[in-house]
């Protein structure tokens, strides 16, 4: 009998989860999607304070915190959605849906998660408790009705890495600026305009749709987002690096991180881009035709994957990190 082949994404994904179900537990958190968790760091990083011990403690505690939380709301999807997953193809490898946990441990382990992350949130600092509270009610918010509403649905994807944000700076104390909440608001849109553009080329190559919302989006529509957003996103950056003469960076010399920006928002559009999903697909099939292992192509529709799996990615974000510290170090020294 000839055994249907799966496309080299799909095959993918199956060896990925395959893998993680060895440890049931830790893969229907999806660990994977912690990476988003990260912007927590970005408002001590901004304020250049990451080096107070206090900030670190404060921000990996909101990291972990919020990791916590979305795992929780990942359980309750997973939880709601068990007998959906059992019937498709890949979905039905997830823990809860292959009955490696079991409804009633993951529907603890939610309320452990939810409860426990919203109330040490509190105790630590009210304002990092209301952000967490906030986060909650916009993630039953958005899956109970914002997913499936046009515009609105990005909307939501973007105010949960500002949310992410805030609560990075309430746990460290840290008032945050207009500019630090404009930028940060602007690369989410971006986020979550690309992550749209993706998934509609994809879903059409495939010739269906598995989100309803994808319905009311067309690629001329998301363009011009994309195009609004991303200048958007790189004004408030530019403005915010000038310096203290526009109420922004503490030293002008923030400008030097300008350029890894601006190469970051163009590789990721690159990724996203047709001609380049192409391209990457063509080099898969020529791998698996002399038995090579396949790579991935087009995995914007998964931002959370960007920067484990693109490594220019990940070298722009170090090199920007770097280059923060640099300045940080030579401004406390006196030297500029």
């Amino acid at each position: 009998m000839e055994t249907r082949r799966l496309p080299v994404q799909e095959r993918s994904l199956v060896n990925r989860v395959s893998r993680t179900t060895q440890l049931p537990y830790l893969a229907a958190l999806r660990p994977r999607q912690w990476t988003k968790n990260l912007v927590v760091f970005a408002a001590p990083l901004f304020e250049f304070k990451i080096h107070h011990f206090e900030s670190i403690q404060g921000a990996w505690l909101a990291f972990a915190l919020f990791c916590c939380a979305s795992s929780g709301f990942y359980l309750l999807n997973d939880i709601i959605d068990v007998e959906a997953d059992r019937r498709h193809p890949v979905k039905c490898k997830r823990p809860i849906a292959a009955g490696l946990v079991t409804i009633r441990v993951a529907i603890a382990m939610t309320v452990v998660l939810l409860a426990g992350s919203l109330l040490i949130g509190w105790l630590h600092a009210p304002a990092l408790g209301a952000a967490l509270i906030a986060y909650a009610i916009l993630q039953l918010a958005y899956n109970l009705r914002l997913k499936k509403t046009v515009i609105l649905d990005i909307g939501a994807i973007a105010t949960g890495f500002v949310l992410r944000a805030y609560g990075g700076a309430a746990a460290t104390g840290i008032e945050i600026s207009p500019w630090f909440v404009l930028c940060t608001a602007m690369l989410a849109l971006f986020l979550g305009v690309e992550k749209r553009k993706a998934e509609l080329r994809l879903f059409e190559i495939k010739g269906g749709k598995t989100r309803s919302v994808l319905k009311r989006y067309s690629m001329e529509l998301l363009t011009r987002m994309e195009s609004v957003v991303t200048t958007g996103a790189v004004m408030s950056y530019a403005l915010w690096s000038s310096g203290p003469q526009v109420q922004g960076a503490s030293t002008p010399w923030m400008l030097l991180t300008l350029p890894f920006v601006l190469y970051g928002v163009f590789r990721y559009q690159l990724l996203a881009d047709p001609q380049e999903i192409a391209r990457k697909s063509r080099r898969e099939s020529d791998l698996e035709e002399y038995g090579h292992s396949a790579v991935e192509g087009g995995q914007t529709e998964r931002p959370e994957e960007i920067l484990l799996s693109d490594l220019p990615i990940l070298l722009t974000v170090l090199g920007w990190v770097i280059t923060i510290f640099v300045i940080l170090w030579l401004k406390n020294a006196g030297i500029i």
